[in-house]
């Protein structure tokens, strides 16, 4: 499958209000295919036009992600608070869980769903940064121009690529899905802790997937260099493994 088709999956696989910030692909296609015409003129404005589209796409991006990310960081703070404020009065004997379980259920559909964006946005950048380097590398091939190194140089140093934050928090929060989801073998040993069940796990599950479709493309590239992006490193928690079956999202 080319990257245009993954990437419409990818797009119809996120939130509804996301899916006009992804990349123009089929624009800068179109640019790239006037570039390498054999008339100077056209190839000239295509050219123009090519780098300026690329540059108002990354700008895109940025606000984008810094915009969610800010938001999740906020969430995210609100929900550790609450969280605490729960393990805090955990009554050893389980006395006062009926005291708690509307705040738990609430708890529980809070992390699936912050859990779920914050996968999605980590894969917004992903996704983003991938289909930058493959048409840039179709313009150098098609123009003989040396625009790919030096954009991804740039591109490395912009704030949609640097996820380091985000990935902190996705691996705070599956801490968190751990203390509150407890798996069997958990029950088991502390049969004191309840036994939820995920009521949100449509998201959850869809972004988990879209990541594992995503590692699973590169894996099997043939083309990866130094530009390609490493390989992912995804959550290793019992909850997000009970997620990957049955996957609505095919593994590619």
């Amino acid at each position: 499958m080319k990257f245009g088709k993954r990437l419409k999956q990818q797009v119809d696989d996120t939130l509804p209000d996301w899916r006009d910030k992804f990349l123009s692909y089929k624009d800068l296609k179109k640019l790239v295919r006037l570039t390498s015409n054999n008339v100077d003129v056209i190839n000239n404005n295509a050219g123009a036009d090519f780098v300026f589209l690329l540059n108002s796409e990354i700008d895109k991006f940025n606000s984008f992600f810094v915009e969610q990310e800010e938001d999740l960081v906020i969430r995210h703070r609100e929900l550790r608070q609450r969280i605490e404020r729960i393990l805090e009065s955990w009554d050893p004997h389980g006395n006062e869980m009926e005291n708690h379980k509307q705040d738990i259920r609430e708890i529980r559909e809070d992390i699936v769903n912050l859990h779920g964006e914050m996968v999605l946005l980590l894969n917004y950048s992903n996704v983003n940064y991938t289909g930058l380097g493959k048409i840039l590398k179709k313009y150098d091939k098609r123009t003989g121009g040396l625009l790919r190194l030096p954009f991804i140089q740039s591109i490395l140093q912009q704030p949609f690529y640097k996820t380091d934050s985000l990935s902190k928090m996705i691996k705070d929060c599956e801490v968190s899905i751990d203390a509150i989801f407890p798996t069997p073998k958990q029950q088991f040993n502390n049969e004191n802790k309840p036994n939820i069940s995920v009521g949100s796990e449509g998201i959850f599950r869809n972004t988990v997937s879209a990541l594992l479709s995503l590692e699973e493309i590169r894996r099997r590239s043939s083309t990866y260099s130094h530009f390609s992006l490493p390989p992912l490193n995804l959550p290793d928690s019992d909850l997000i493994h009970s997620f990957q079956l049955n996957s609505p999202i095919p593994i590619l």
